[in-house]
């Protein structure tokens, strides 16, 4: 008996290149009715990835640019008992959704719909530096519960609008949501969420990681956001 079904939301930004794979990654769990529907919130892309969600069947819409703004749009869409926020370069491996499945089941039987969840963090890439990258967010989420998007979130829909959903914020969206959600409503799933590694491999790694490190600083020391985003971006 298959659990609740899910709508996945992906908001996209010229993301052709990938989001093939992360399209194709979600087939088995289409195919048995877990989800249920897909909804690409594009930002204004000017590459193929229209014409790549179009063609794998996925409701398009279109939203101002920022992820924020995207995944708070995309998220007022949905009808189903639970979403999957997944980012538009991140690939669940193989038997993420038997996981999924047993966890939904578990929180219906409960009846207690304050849950959510996020996967296990993992990168497209060999070496030193990726398992190092690796190590750092495990230990990230286990000591401060914070996962950012690219681990994806699944949440149950009750629990989403009790929340407020997101907030249309132009970064630091994924560490707001998480700070609501709160340590003890949010599981970490074993199965992994590979992401692009790209970013660490084309900004440098080191960089990018102090890059990071500094803006989630000054986000909770309470640095406005438009100054953060220009040290960001």
């Amino acid at each position: 008996m298959l659990s609740a079904m899910i709508t996945v939301v992906i908001p996209t930004l010229n993301a052709g290149a990938s989001l093939t794979a992360t399209f194709a990654a979600l087939v088995p769990a289409a195919v048995d009715g877990l989800i249920s529907r897909v909804i690409v919130v594009d930002g204004g892309s000017s590459d193929q990835t229209i014409k790549i969600a179009e063609d794998a069947g996925a409701e398009i819409i279109q939203a101002e640019k920022g992820r924020g703004n995207q995944l708070r749009a995309g998220g007022g869409l949905v009808q189903s008992p639970w979403a999957l926020f997944l980012h538009a370069d991140t690939i669940l491996r193989p038997g993420w959704e038997d996981e999924v499945r047993k966890f939904t089941a578990a929180i219906e039987e409960e009846n207690s719909p304050k849950r959510a969840a996020v996967f296990k963090f993992a990168v497209d890439e060999q070496g030193f530096k990726a398992r190092l990258m690796e190590k750092i967010v495990a230990l990230r989420c286990k000591l401060l519960a914070l996962p950012y998007g690219d681990q994806g979130l699944l949440i149950s829909m009750k629990f989403y609008h009790q929340l407020g959903g997101y907030n249309p914020m132009p970064l630091m969206e994924d560490v707001d949501i998480i700070n609501r959600i709160g340590r003890r409503n949010l599981a970490r799933l074993k199965s992994p969420a590979v992401t692009s590694f790209t970013r660490y491999r084309d900004n440098g790694f080191f960089r990018r990681v102090f890059r990071n490190l500094t803006c989630l600083t000054l986000y909770f020391i309470g640095v406005p956001l438009d100054k953060i985003l220009q040290r960001y971006g």
